[in-house]
């Protein structure tokens, strides 16, 4: 059995962080660039964001995309995090992440992502005001860089590093599912 917790409030994490910051949902959809009806969505729970929408919602909202991981899981220890202790979102697109790291609030943060056959991050770029790395274990993933977007294919035991506010996008092109260690700062 999979003890592995899903996140299902994600959608009210969302809705009360807004209020929380006095945005309206016209606010809230002009800053990502989305329309009013889609947040509402989201905060509903009928629509999954994708990464850059839910990367897009952190940084307007100001706060790091792992505030969206639930926090109330009990661990047995403050340094090591068990496989069955570890939370995961779902993205739209077939991108899920599991958080690994034992807290939130370190000066980085280690996901597991994962992608399925044809799975990406989103049509916009992102920029995300953290510096990351990742390390391909599993599959292929293709980013794809600045304005130009820059295609970069990376294989089994290929790593990368961003700089803060790298415009990116990334997608598995491939026909096998991508496993990716993924740090952020």
């Amino acid at each position: 059995m999979d003890k592995q917790a899903e996140i299902p409030d994600l959608p009210r994490r969302i809705h009360e962080l807004r209020k929380h910051k006095k945005y309206t949902l016209e606010d809230l959809a002009r800053c990502i660039g989305r329309s009013v009806g889609f947040v509402s969505q989201i905060e509903r729970g009928l629509s999954q964001p994708t990464v850059a929408d839910l990367t897009a919602i952190s940084e307007t909202l100001g706060v790091p995309t792992t505030y969206f991981f639930n926090d109330s899981l009990p661990q047995e220890s403050p340094w090591v995090t068990r496989p069955y202790e570890r939370r995961t979102l779902h993205y739209a697109n077939g991108i899920s992440d599991i958080l690994l790291s034992p807290t939130m609030t370190a000066a980085f943060s280690m996901l597991e992502t994962t992608l399925q056959p044809g799975a990406s991050s989103g049509e916009r770029q992102l920029s995300d005001s953290s510096e990351q790395g990742g390390y391909v274990l599993e599959g292929e993933l293709t980013l794809l860089l600045g304005i130009s977007e820059e295609q970069i294919v990376l294989q089994v035991g290929d790593t990368f590093q961003l700089p803060s506010r790298t415009q990116c996008r990334y997608c598995n092109s491939s026909k096998s599912t991508t496993r990716i260690l993924w740090i952020y700062t």
